[in-house]
């Protein structure tokens, strides 16, 4: 899900190349020589560098550097050669053996069909409200030949000669955000005719991007039914918060400096204590009601833990030993269901499930209801594949210890490299 440690100058590489060609497309509609495409430039050529081809072959991306650099030292020494006339046949001789000596890697290799779309990023900001809205295009549009579960297995999928992928995969992460929403737009073909039918004039375009985010939690839902994992990284989606008697705020604000800890709650999961190493967000079965007068909204009390409020405001929801319970909470009647499926879960067992996300607002981690915690790790979103009996014994020694800890320094430790459709993100 994260490209390994090793390769930070394959990050590098990608970023450089996202750069320079989203800089040239910038220019390009600067000066009129291309026109938009639903709202943002439109790449005028039916390629573009591949980057999900060098992600997935490194020794490709090493001899792609190469020749990048074999290209650039060529240049140099043009230059060079123009201004330094006494040395010019020195320096052309060095950069025609650059160019000689370098690896050239087949066009077909590192080149990739493009689209108009190609560099277009979703505008919706994944919020809970656009998956929400997603869910319903999903179900009306997609679900008949991709399956409810996303696994390719609807009740239409065998009338077709190819059946669709599953998205319990690396399905979304191939593709760029601007492809997937074009052949969702145009559908898509192959030697043998029509393999996905398009949907223009039958979806807005505010509708396929709410699907495509939809299909992200889908694909985090189908990848836990079939592997316990989410196949690609998936973001914290975007919601409204509401802390005590504070203004609403967006849970945006919290991304870049603070991990997160997500919490679905009810009457018999109350909102846990609040904790230095990283900011609460409550998540509630029923959508949150507006604060009345006194700014206090209270959960039932079972006999042996009486104090079950939400809000900070009363007295008795702080403790001498534990301090004060989180207050702040999810201000979207559609988060419940949505964290369901990112989940992996029923909406109905739902609650006492914890998620961490990073300081860069990924989610990481996820410790389900009635595991006991996090002892057992629970990183959905990682490239270390050793389970917890194989870390070294001062590792296993500080996960029995604080097993919380050790995961917040697992996430820390490896962050996420996400790359999409070749776009570093």
């Amino acid at each position: 899900m994260t490209s390994p440690p090793s390769h930070l100058w394959l990050g590098a590489l990608l970023q450089v190349l996202q750069f320079v060609q989203s800089t040239w497309l910038s220019t390009l509609y600067a000066l009129g020589i291309t026109d938009d495409s639903h709202g943002a430039p439109a790449w005028p050529w039916d390629v573009r560098i591949a980057g999900e081809n060098l992600v997935i072959d490194v020794a490709l991306a090493r001899q792609f550097a190469w020749m990048l650099a074999a290209i650039a030292f060529a240049l140099v020494c043009v230059l060079l050669a123009l201004f330094w006339r006494r040395a010019w046949r020195w320096l052309l001789a060095a950069g025609i053996g650059a160019l000689a000596l370098a690896p050239w890697p087949s066009p077909s290799l590192w080149l990739s069909a493009a689209v108009p779309t190609s560099f277009h990023t979703s505008p919706t900001g994944f919020t809970v409200e656009s998956i929400a809205r997603g869910s319903r295009v999903y179900a009306a549009q997609c679900a008949a030949c991709h399956g409810t579960d996303g696994r390719g297995e609807g009740p239409l999928a065998a009338t077709l000669h190819r059946w669709p992928p599953t998205m319990a995969s690396t399905l979304l992460s191939r593709r760029a955000d601007g492809e997937l929403f074009w052949h969702v737009l145009y559908g898509m073909r192959d030697d043998q005719g029509v393999t996905m039918p398009g949907f223009s004039g039958r979806l807005s375009d505010r509708e396929i991007w709410a699907a495509l985010d939809y299909m992200r939690v889908l694909s985090a839902s189908a990848g836990m039914a079939a592997g316990g994992s989410w196949p690609v990284p998936i973001a914290l989606p975007a919601l409204s918060v509401k802390c005590a008697n504070g203004p609403a705020r967006d849970v945006a604000t919290w991304r870049g400096n603070q991990r997160v800890r997500v919490v679905a709650v009810d009457t018999d999961h109350p909102p846990p204590f609040e904790d230095p190493r990283f900011l609460t967000l409550l998540v509630e079965r029923n959508a949150p009601s507006p604060p009345g007068a006194s700014g206090i909204r209270k959960v039932a009390a079972r006999p042996s833990d009486r104090v079950r409020t939400v809000s900070s405001v009363n007295a008795g929801n702080v403790t001498p030993l534990f301090g004060a319970r989180a207050d702040c909470v999810a201000d979207s009647p559609e988060a419940w269901q949505v964290f369901a499926q990112i989940a992996g879960a029923s909406p109905s067992s739902l609650a006492g499930t914890e998620w961490l996300a990073d300081r860069d607002g990924w989610l990481r981690a996820l410790a389900p209801a009635g595991r006991g915690g996090w002892a057992d790790g629970g990183l959905m979103c990682t490239t270390t594949t050793a389970l917890p009996s194989a870390l070294p014994l001062d590792a296993q020694a500080a996960r029995r210890t604080d097993p919380l800890t050790a995961t917040l320094r697992q996430m820390d430790d490896d962050p996420v490299r996400f790359v999409k459709g070749g776009f570093v993100h």
